[in-house]
């Protein structure tokens, strides 16, 4: 678990004390997992890649009979001070309006999630403007946006845990009805220029390296926004072992809640799924302050954005699917769950040889 490099405030120690909750899955039910998967009635090995989800989530739930439902998505909301630097070609209000896109029900999340029977959860941690006059919204605001990373920090350190208590809160407490695949999304426009400036700042690479299209630029748009996330690594000064510390300058309050919903799920025993490319940014900081989250962790897919890439390879974790998706908002997340609940489905329901009566293949 990281450790903070200056004395903690109360709601960091809040988020210090749910890390030391977590603990790593367990390697005996792993083994339990593999060997019920080599005894059913297929050629050993022969789903690929659903038999090492369908592995991963029985060591989870430590039970060779895994289950995939009930699942959620939990979409985190917060607007960007960053935005003031032209850095897309949305303006901010549009986080406002998508809020209200998904309490109506009307965006692609809300399709997908609906398809493949997950519950979706939206938390506004951080919007600029007033939603509690959107049904359905979890009002949990820590403040109106952030300030401008170009400039300076995006919040204080106590404002960035209060926003991953935020994101504790709300997988615990879908953990405690009983979901057992939680998603992360995310809406903010700008956050494609903060999970860069993370990017960057985690991974040492250059900002050229880590900014992409986001919400639609174009190739002037993706200069400038490497120029502004260049900036930002000079306006604030972060260290490699302070994750917190490099999340309060560079990120986001809904990659924050984010991060805290890794953690959360990761304490509470469930498995947690990592959108995109900014979900996938939160995650790795979580796992830079509590490693043992890795156990509980599934990236959705690869996403389309550059930086990407570099935080699958971060967090040594293959992604579900790729389907050349940069939406965000949980979509990825939300399709994700559904190859999870096949791969348990077929883990739990399938025969064994013996159960069957079909006989195994002779070794020679």
């Amino acid at each position: 678990m990281a450790r903070a490099l200056t004395t903690p405030g109360p709601l960091e120690r809040e988020v210090l004390a749910v890390l030391s909750t977590v603990r790593k899955v367990n390697p005996t039910a792993t083994a339990r997992a593999w060997e019920r998967l080599d005894a059913l009635t297929k050629p050993p090995r022969s789903l690929g890649r659903l038999e090492e989800i369908a592995a991963r989530i029985s060591t989870v739930q430590d039970d060779v009979r895994p289950s995939g439902a009930p699942a959620a998505v939990a979409l985190l909301a917060g607007d960007h001070g960053v935005t003031a630097e032209g850095v897309s070609p949305w303006p901010s209000e549009v986080t406002w309006q998508m809020v209200a896109n998904f309490s109506a029900g009307g965006a692609a999340v809300n399709q997908l999630a609906a398809h493949v029977d997950a519950r979706l959860v939206v938390a506004d941690v951080g919007v600029l403007t007033e939603t509690a006059m959107l049904p359905g919204v979890l009002q949990m605001n820590v403040r109106r946006g952030t300030d401008n990373i170009a400039e300076g920090p995006a919040m204080t350190r106590e404002e960035a845990a209060a926003a991953m208590a935020v994101g504790v809160n709300v997988a615990r407490d879908l953990a405690a009805e009983g979901v057992v695949i939680v998603g992360a999304g995310e809406m903010g426009i700008g956050n494609t220029t903060s999970a860069s400036a993370l990017t960057a700042a985690i991974t040492g690479v250059s900002p050229a390296a880590v900014v992409g299209r986001g919400a639609g630029l174009d190739h002037a748009g993706v200069a400038h926004k490497a120029h502004v996330v260049g900036r930002a690594l000079e306006a604030n000064s972060v260290r490699a072992d302070d994750p917190l510390g490099t999340l309060a300058a560079l990120g986001g309050l809904e990659i924050a809640a984010m991060a805290g919903v890794v953690i959360g799920a990761s304490a509470a025993g469930i498995c947690v799924v990592a959108d995109g490319y900014i979900s996938g940014v939160a995650a790795l900081l979580a796992l830079r302050m509590c490693p043992e989250c890795a156990g509980y962790l599934f990236p959705s897919h690869l996403s389309a954005e550059p930086g990407h890439a570099l935080v699958l390879r971060a967090l040594d974790l293959a992604p579900v699917l790729d389907l050349d998706m940069r939406l965000g908002e949980g979509t990825g997340a939300a399709l994700a769950i559904g190859i999870m609940g096949a791969a348990c489905r077929m883990m739990s329901g399938m025969a064994t040889f013996a159960e069957a009566g079909v006989s195994d293949r002779e070794d020679t």
